[in-house]
């Protein structure tokens, strides 16, 4: 299928764009576009145009600065439009997704002569609900008409001022044609909790049933990317429509070339996806609130038959089911030996966690009461969401109007949806794991406030990465700057359930990293397995380390080390350090440019998410100093799930997850540094198991090849 007439066309586009661009070509560039032509063009398809024979996916791990997005987009898009199929591509952060359609796609369609359309599809609770806008507004006017109504007879009745105007601007700007009804188009800044009242999900949705369909803002934004040939999403709504069984959101995966950018995170984004919690005293207060809210609407509404019938079981079996959960708290509370544990985010809750995902009988067993009560209680939700939807659709009468249908529809479907998360949850928490395969991680967790969270999570996604995604995608392509671990794909492929047929290659970065940079490993005497010598000695040394620098980055893998180190150097160093954790990202960074530009020394302080996505060129990042090799925190019980189930098989945990894990966060972390062709600088890694230790010289030997000084 890759034809003489398509191959020059991919050719003339990526020539037209650099002559447009005046830039030289790049041999990772060029590495990187024949092979996405290969694996996208070569692809046999059967009567119906789908694809035939194994699954066909390319895997490309594209140094800095290769051009990734130009490349891929290049190659893939003569191809999708030749076949007539949508190109998906998917991120997994907000800030490359916009990237992509703001600044990418527009330069690639100026500069290279392709034709084609691209839209940006976003899940629908990044969409204002117009029908929760409606009621909204409505309740809150009224609430200030009955204010004004008392006020003249002495009572006070509170109303939500700020709402009420929000409510009313957001109207006004829809009406106008001012607002597309995007939460990210919105002027100012929405806290989750108050977006959450406008937006809506699928099961609350009444969809053609609404009164404001013909006006709802994202099915005519869905509609919109129905139309187009380059769809821009991100890795969870990919994974949202998958679950649905594909096609539900976005196109049929049968007929969708994808493209995964920053596809390391595709696991990660699968297992959690897949994973399940609840919090046993919230839940047991929301069974409550049912039992009352329910009983009162039945003595407001005494309705016939079996809307009725079934509206009068519903509280009953809530009621039944509280103490049930209050049992299961008081059991587990019993069971659990919490231990405080701090994740990669330096966030720190107490955690249990049963060892090789086994639950003790006696706590299954209880959890099956649960699984019942909860089956129960969604079976009778679900009824009712169904006789309402009948009554929307004036199918049947069951005792209430179509209006009334329609106000109740979205309240039942979200608590139908809650008890069948709950259902799940238990189903999964009680499931006697199959012999041979990777368990499930279960775990608890002690909030804040004293509330046990039960977890459920596969420790794995390979299989369910296979099943829903590679084999029946038309063709699809992983790619990013960090694919490989200690020079091998062999990570990513265990991981994200790689078919035998993937094609793995490497497109070298365009950066000369011998001459642009230089890699420290001093001698301070002091190991990192030693918290608090290790403490001292970056204490005592970084001041020094980053005497001459203007802009420098400090990465800690624990929180607790970066708040000590801060607190210990001198007080005129303190004074040009920026903490992670006092300000927003976002916020951080501006303030850190600033000081820079002002001329001014500036220092970051950050954990692990500062060694990824954050984008600080020239002046901005001469140094990274990197505290220590970034092992895994070893609490996470996802990973020590994992580990176990590893050990059990015969497997080293340490040296097939620990080591290719930190070898691959550490060369994220030194990816910092060198962002465009012209910066230059050093990175310091004050971590001497880089040299002394086996697994050490097998990370030192996977980063980059910059000069090295070790002491």
């Amino acid at each position: 299928m890759l034809n003489d007439e398509l191959k020059g066309q991919i050719q003339t586009a990526y020539r037209t764009f650099l002559e447009n661009k005046s830039l030289k070509p790049r041999y990772g560039q060029r590495v990187m576009i024949a092979e996405v032509a290969k694996v996208f063009g070569n692809v046999a398809l059967d009567e119906e145009g789908h694809r035939e024979g194994d699954p066909a996916v390319a895997v490309i791990e594209a140094g800095t600065g290769t051009g990734k997005t130009v490349a891929y987009c290049l190659a893939a898009i003569p191809i999708a439009r030749h076949l007539g199929k949508p190109l998906v591509i998917s991120t997994a952060t907000v800030a490359l997704q916009e990237q992509i359609v703001l600044k990418d796609l527009p330069d690639i369609l100026r500069n290279s002569g392709l034709k084609f359309g691209f839209s940006l599809a976003k899940g629908r609770g990044r969409y204002v609900c117009l029908a929760k806008l409606d009621n909204l507004l409505r309740e809150n006017q009224s609430m200030a008409d009955q204010q004004q109504m008392f006020a003249e007879d002495g009572f006070r009745i509170d109303v939500d001022e700020a709402g009420l105007k929000l409510y009313t601007r957001m109207v006004e700007a829809l009406g106008g044609n001012k607002w597309d009804g995007e939460r990210d188009s919105w002027p100012e800044a929405l806290e989750d909790q108050d977006w959450s009242r406008l937006t809506t999900d699928h099961i609350q949705c009444s969809n053609r049933r609404c009164g404001h369909f013909q006006q709802c803002v994202f099915y005519k934004a869905r509609e919109g990317v129905q139309k187009v040939d380059v769809i821009v999403t991100n890795h969870d709504l990919v994974l949202a429509d998958l679950a649905l069984g594909g096609g539900a959101i976005l196109p049929d995966p049968r007929d969708s070339l994808y493209v995964f950018d920053e596809a390391h995170h595709l696991p990660d984004k699968a297992i959690g996806h897949f994973a399940h919690n609840t919090r046993l005293h919230a839940t047991a207060d929301w069974l409550d609130q049912i039992d009352k809210n329910l009983s009162k609407l039945l003595a407001q509404h005494p309705l016939p038959g079996d809307l009725g019938r079934v509206l009068e079981q519903t509280p009953v079996t809530a009621r039944d089911l509280k103490p049930h959960q209050q049992f299961m708290q008081q059991a587990l509370g019993d069971v659990a030996d919490f231990a405080s544990a701090e994740d990669l985010g330096g966030n720190i809750r107490p955690q249990y966690r049963f060892e090789h995902g086994e639950v003790p009988q006696e706590l299954c067993d209880m959890g099956m009461e649960l699984k019942a009560g909860f089956g129960r209680l969604s079976d009778q939700l679900q009824r009712i969401v169904d006789m309402l939807k009948e009554a929307m659709d004036g199918e049947t009468t069951i005792g209430v109007s179509e209006a009334q249908a329609e106000e109740w529809y979205p309240l039942f479907g979200a608590l139908q949806a809650r008890a069948e998360a709950n259902w799940t949850l238990w189903t999964q928490f009680c499931l006697q794991d199959p012999e041979g395969k990777p368990p499930t991680a279960r775990w608890l967790t002690l909030t804040d406030n004293g509330d046990i969270e039960v977890h459920v999570s596969p420790i794995l996604a390979a299989d369910t990465l296979r099943q829903y995604l590679w084999n029946p995608a038309f063709a699809a392509l992983a790619t990013s700057a960090t694919l490989t671990a200690l020079g091998k794909f062999d990570r990513f492929s265990h991981r994200a359930g790689l078919p035998r047929s993937a094609v793995c290659a490497l497109a070298p970065s365009p950066f000369k990293h011998a001459e642009a940079g230089l890699l420290r490993v001093p001698n301070y005497g002091a190991d990192p397995r030693d918290s608090t010598a290790h403490t001292a000695a970056i204490i005592e040394h970084l001041p020094e380390i980053l005497a001459d620098e203007l802009g420098s980055l400090v990465l800690f893998s624990s929180r607790k080390q970066m708040l000590e180190v801060f607190a210990g150097v001198p007080a005129e160093f303190r004074q040009r350090v920026l903490v992670q954790g006092d300000l927003s990202k976002q916020e951080l960074i501006r303030q850190h440019r600033k000081q820079v530009d002002d001329g001014k020394p500036s220092v970051i302080f950050g954990l692990a998410s500062f060694a990824e996505g954050v984008d600080l060129p020239g002046k901005y990042c001469e140094h990274v100093v990197i505290a220590k090799i970034p092992f895994a925190v070893p609490d996470d019980p996802v990973e020590a799930a994992l580990a176990e189930w590893i050990e059990k098989n015969g497997g080293n945990p340490f040296m097939e997850i620990a080591v290719p894990d930190a070898s691959l966060r550490l060369i994220q972390a030194c990816g910092r540094l060198l962002r465009t062709e012209s910066d230059r600088g050093t990175v310091t890694v004050l971590d001497r198991r880089l040299v002394t230790q086996r697994y050490g010289k097998a990370i030192l030997n996977a980063l980059p090849p910059f000069r090295r000084e070790i002491d």
